[in-house]
């Protein structure tokens, strides 16, 4: 189904009624979470996304676009003014906790037992804690205790 968006383009939802599924549409490609991810550890240029992802130049190009015409990342004059940068929006980093909730699974569940990976820290430089979803009394979250109400 094919919606005019506030970008002004026609999307092909997958889910029209789930927010999971449009997000998922938006930016549930592996390379999108990347270039995501980059943007929030200091990733501004074409340059600085293709040397830490390692993706193809016009797959880069595709994303990028993608991206910033979803509203995720917004092009901005670099200081030099030679070039043009990339920014997050606030859309952008509103996906700051996925990214994190993303790191920590992968923490527990796609690394051997003791095996090295990269960690998340504070500006102090204490690991970020456990995110974890709680209801309004303050009690944890889990798929057994919540359910989704759809449209009628």
């Amino acid at each position: 189904m094919a919606r005019d968006t506030a970008d002004g383009q026609d999307h092909a939802w997958t889910d029209p009624n789930c927010p999971v599924a449009r997000t998922v549409d938006l930016v549930g490609d592996r390379w999108s979470l990347l270039i995501i991810r980059d943007a929030m550890d200091g990733a501004r240029s074409f340059t600085d996304f293709q040397q830490r992802t390692g993706i193809a130049r016009n797959i880069l190009t595709d994303r990028l676009r993608k991206l910033t015409a979803h509203g995720l990342l917004a092009q901005v004059d670099a200081p030099s003014g030679r070039r043009r940068l990339y920014a997050l929006t606030d859309a952008g980093k509103d996906l700051f906790p996925v990214i994190v909730t993303l790191r920590q699974w992968g923490e527990r569940h796609a690394f051997k037992a003791g095996e090295a990976h990269s960690v998340l820290v504070d500006g102090d430089g204490a690991r970020v804690p456990e995110l974890l979803p709680v209801a309004a009394d303050g009690s944890p979250l889990t798929s057994d205790t919540t359910s989704v109400q759809r449209p009628t």
